[in-house]
């Protein structure tokens, strides 16, 4: 373990959205997702939508890579499934019987990256080097296909086995949930600075009389959280594991990123976040404090002045919470936030109250994204990067004007701007896909990830 990060900065890997990008309704449990289900979604417009998130966080001074979305449709997925014969054939037969399963291997869900992994900087892990554990997200079906393609992006970005590891993830099983950094949060005194680990879970997998949702599902498990810690070697001390509000879950907080978001030595967070929210907040405070050295600010929204139905309509919580190189703490907000009466006007007295460091609000328009149940928290890793760490990786994933012209540039070339979730029965989507795929690999120079590329490197 290191004691602190040299010249460290906290990057945030976007995922980019993908040339499948649907609205078909997969996600139960949430809203927007469930609420938008079979309306046309713009492939194109969403793609440029992430990147000009990535310019404009760029521009206020803040690390950015990117992280490159999935093929799809998973043809190897529908195959294993039991359909046979041409692709064209797959495809028709799968929209003709098994409709959710066509949108299941079409689906372009690796987008919202903090479901990719959860990742401990190396100033925090056990032996000194950053790690990450791809999350096995097998609660829902189409998540699930993504672990395998995510670990192979992350072991070939995050080469050095100096100075990183990529663990398995966890097995794919109910009593191992893993939801990815959408359910963790680390505060620290500053990036670079020894941290703590906030674990959010929604039910016990063994059972401890804990009460749990009567009408989504508890997606992440304590005992998947606390095998993450285990596997990147934090102490106890670091490490805090709160159980997240059977009822809050039940009004659409399918993760806790979409009830609180924290940053540094700050938590934005709604008072009916956890089963107890209170005592949560005890222990984070005497755990920051005593291995951080720095107090805890709690910036806690009470549900007179927001409601829990308001926080997830709008996705306030679902924000970036970032720290500008003047040291000033931003909200980065989806528009929508604007738009909601009790949300705008809380976040005007939010700023104006000089009690804690947040002093502004940047909006963004991810509105692809958020039709679909993300927001600007869901579509980014962290990533705590020291500056030998960040030397070690060859690949063109860090964000400058370059490789936002060149990816400009490819999305216009290989992005419809209109698809149906029937769309993904089309054979065409298919090639376009793997085309532009290859591609993007050589653009950011991360070598075969891609099944369909590792079949014909292997032939």
């Amino acid at each position: 373990m290191n004691s602190k990060i040299r010249h460290a900065t906290e990057f945030n890997f976007d995922g980019l959205v993908g040339p499948t990008h649907n609205y078909s309704g997969l996600s139960t449990g949430n809203i927007a997702s469930e609420s938008n289900s079979q309306l046309e979604s713009n492939p194109k417009e969403g793609a440029l939508q992430g990147l000009d998130k990535m310019r404009q966080l760029s521009k206020l001074g803040l690390g950015q890579a990117l992280l490159p979305p999935q093929e799809r449709p998973d043809m190897r997925f529908l195959r294993s499934l039991g359909f046979a014969g041409t692709d064209e054939q797959i495809l028709k037969r799968a929209l003709s019987e098994a409709p959710p399963l066509l949108y299941a291997a079409g689906s372009a869900s690796s987008m919202w990256t903090a479901n990719a992994a959860t990742v401990c900087p190396s100033t925090d892990s056990g032996d000194g080097r950053v790690h990450f554990t791809p999350a096995n997200l097998n609660n829902k079906l189409h998540r699930s296909i993504e672990p395998p393609t995510t670990r192979r992006i992350l072991s070939q970005i995050f080469k050095s086995p100096t100075h990183f590891q990529v663990h398995e993830p966890l097995p794919a099983n109910p009593h191992m949930g893993d939801e990815g950094a959408a359910n963790h949060t680390r505060f620290c005194k500053e990036h670079g600075d020894v941290g703590v680990h906030l674990f959010a879970y929604g039910r016990n997998a063994f059972g401890s009389g804990s009460s749990e949702p009567k009408k989504y599902p508890a997606r992440q498990t304590r005992e998947a959280s606390e095998s993450v810690a285990r596997l990147h070697g934090l102490k106890p001390s670091a490490a805090v594991f709160a159980q997240q509000s059977p009822e809050v879950i039940d009004l659409g907080v399918f993760h806790n990123d979409v009830i609180s978001v924290g940053n540094e030595c700050v938590f934005f967070v709604h008072e009916n976040s956890f089963v107890d929210t209170d005592a949560v907040l005890k222990e984070l405070r005497t755990k920051v404090e005593q291995t951080c050295h720095t107090p805890l600010v709690v910036v806690k929204v009470k549900a007179s002045e927001v409601s829990v139905a308001d926080a997830v309509k709008s996705y306030l919580f679902n924000s970036q919470l970032v720290t500008l190189p003047n040291g000033k703490m931003v909200i980065i907000a989806p528009t929508e936030c604007q738009q909601n009466t009790a949300v705008a006007n809380y976040l005007t007295r939010l700023v104006e109250d000089e009690s804690h460091p947040i002093g502004n609000v940047v909006y963004m328009d991810v509105r692809q994204s958020m039709r679909n149940g993300g927001g600007p928290a869901c579509l980014r890793l962290r990533v705590v990067l020291g500056e030998e760490e960040k030397n070690q990786i060859g690949a063109q994933v860090f964000w400058n004007e370059n490789l936002d012209a060149d990816l400009r540039r490819w999305v216009g070339k290989h992005y419809r701007d209109r698809l149906l979730p029937q769309d993904l029965a089309d054979p065409k989507l298919i090639v376009e896909c793997q085309t532009a795929l290859d591609e993007l690999t050589q653009i950011l120079k991360i070598g075969s990830v891609y099944p369909f590329q590792l079949e014909r490197d292997a032939r």
